[in-house]
């Protein structure tokens, strides 16, 4: 399995502790349409950080399903995702980590706020002029390298925008995501941060560092390249 600390992947070894279950008496009350649980805590360690990985188990026994287990993972609450680079300004990062941090407990709410910080970075860094999320994205693909442009565009086919418009006209509301749109929509909101930011900042380092050296000897600097 892969560690949702690390991201390191290691061979799944658990220890589970049964959690006490009066169950005798409680099943009788429990109508037979309702499942019937009862619960396993189990952990495990990352043998690369050193970080404990800690998820329930329901077993349930249900009339209508027969047996079933759910695994519910309670630490860490999601996996984790790399930390962004100093080059993004702080208003980006603290709607990217916002984002991150409610995807385990609600993918709405995390793919909310990706669409949110998705829709400020266009207009502020992109230029767009202010329109739905959908013609934004559309006035920004040809700006961008083919894959991210080709990642960005599936926002809206993995969103169904065309069945929600509400998802690209109130880029803030709760609504209901499609299975790995939350997700998606993470992956590609970094990659624009490390597109309008990160290069950027590495190109302007690089430019400095070789003007330096130009300087030292005697030469011109770089000309400076058009925005």
């Amino acid at each position: 399995m892969k560690c949702p600390h690390c991201l390191e992947s290691f061979h799944d070894e658990f220890y589970d502790v049964e959690i006490p279950y009066r169950g005798s008496r409680l099943v009788e009350r429990v109508p037979k349409s309702e499942p019937q649980t009862s619960w396993l805590a189990r952990t495990r360690v990352c043998p690369a950080c050193g970080q404990a990985i800690i998820t329930l188990l329901a077993q349930r026994w249900s009339y209508l399903r027969g047996n079933y287990v759910d695994e519910i993972q309670v630490w860490p609450k999601g996996i984790s995702r790399a930390a962004l680079p100093a080059d993004v300004p702080a208003p980006f990062a603290k709607d990217y980590r916002e984002a991150c941090n409610t995807l385990a407990d609600s993918p709405r709410a995390s793919a909310a706020m990706s669409r949110f910080c998705l829709q400020r970075l266009l207009r502020e860094r992109a230029n767009v002029k202010p329109d739905d999320l959908s013609k934004e994205i559309d006035q920004v693909l040809g700006a961008l390298p083919s894959d991210l442009a080709e990642d960005l565009d599936a926002i809206r086919a993995i969103g169904n925008f065309g069945t929600h418009p509400i998802k690209s006209k109130n880029t803030g509301q709760i609504v209901d995501v499609e299975p790995g749109e939350a997700e998606h929509l993470l992956t590609v909101l970094e990659e624009l941060l490390d597109f309008y930011f990160v290069r950027p900042a590495a190109r302007a380092a690089k430019r400095a560092e070789i003007n330096k050296k130009l300087s030292d000897a005697g030469k011109p600097p770089l000309k400076t390249p058009k925005p």
